[in-house]
């Protein structure tokens, strides 16, 4: 009899195990779009960090964005047992967010283009240990805003995978949630630290005796400027994307107004869509920088 306890427990245990991988598969599934503008996200905030400075400011982030997945997942399953209705709303906010910060980056580049020039020229006319306390305060800033970030998409994310797990035992939420958690981590941060040191690896295949190794070195070293800046782009404009999308899919009018006018586009419906979210991202941007910029005036 015992032995027949034995086997229904751990036939149990294989079942459970079972649903947590199928719904870990299609929690992965769902979340790919936002992985992808992670990624672009991250590898952009590493931008302007020393070369030997790169893989410590990856490591720092990852364990903030470790850091934000522990404190988003136990609150994610409060909000899904005492308050679904709050998940929404809490996501629009995180999407506004995201849209501001996309803004607000590109208008400081718009309304400040000297800024980067007269930065370089006060740090040549700087003694080395001031320069050294800016580069400090530079790469805080950078992991500070990158953990900010990802506290956004990670929700979305955390969000989806909840919305994957709806209905089923806490057990099983809780293991899909953390699985899904550790291991976008681990694989998001994981593709940035090598693609932040591809320039090191072009530079080490350039100089091995090999002809052909040596091309593919050199097509590296002069391809990496060019991804990172590629990156910057893709990241600002994933902040418009993500957000937009959030917002846009928290406002039902908008939502079906968006639909409407994409049905037309034929077989770049999908693409409509996402260039339409991201306009409306932009334009909530706009209006919460326009918000913020006020509200600091009132109170100076």
């Amino acid at each position: 009899m015992a032995t027949g306890s034995l086997l229904a427990l751990l036939d149990d245990i294989a079942s459970i195990l079972d649903d947590v991988s199928v719904m870990t598969k299609l929690a992965t599934k769902k979340t790919v779009g936002v992985l992808g503008d992670d990624l672009a996200l991250n590898a952009q905030q590493v931008t302007g960090v020393k070369a030997n400075r790169e893989l410590p400011v990856v490591w720092a982030v990852a364990k903030g964005s470790l850091l934000n997945k522990a404190m988003l997942v136990p609150i994610a399953l409060l909000i899904s047992y005492f308050a679904p209705w709050g998940i929404t709303p809490l996501l629009m906010v995180g999407g506004a967010f995201l849209c501001y910060e996309g803004v607000e980056k590109l208008a400081h580049k718009f309304l400040h283009p000297g800024a980067k020039e007269e930065t370089h020229k006060e740090a040549d006319q700087q003694d080395d240990k001031s320069a050294v306390a800016e580069a400090v305060a530079l790469e805080k800033g950078k992991i500070k805003g990158a953990i900010r970030t990802d506290f956004v998409l990670s929700a979305e994310i955390i969000a989806i995978t909840l919305g994957v797990t709806q209905g089923k035992p806490f057990l099983e939420q809780f293991a899909v949630l953390a699985g899904i958690a550790i291991l976008l981590t681990v694989g998001v941060y994981g593709l940035v630290a090598a693609i932040v040191k591809l320039d090191d690896v072009g530079l080490f295949l350039s100089q091995r005796s090999n002809q052909s190794v040596q091309m593919i070195g050199r097509g590296i070293l002069y391809s990496a400027p060019w991804l990172m800046k590629g990156l910057s782009i893709v990241g600002t404009a994933a902040m418009f994307l993500v957000g937009g999308g959030i917002l846009v899919h928290g406002l039902s009018p908008v939502h079906h107004a968006i639909e409407a006018l994409a049905a037309n586009t034929g077989a770049w419906n999908s693409i409509s869509v996402s260039l339409m979210q991201g306009v409306f991202g932009i334009v909530a941007g706009i209006i919460v920088l326009a918000v913020v910029m006020l509200a600091k005036r009132v109170i100076r």
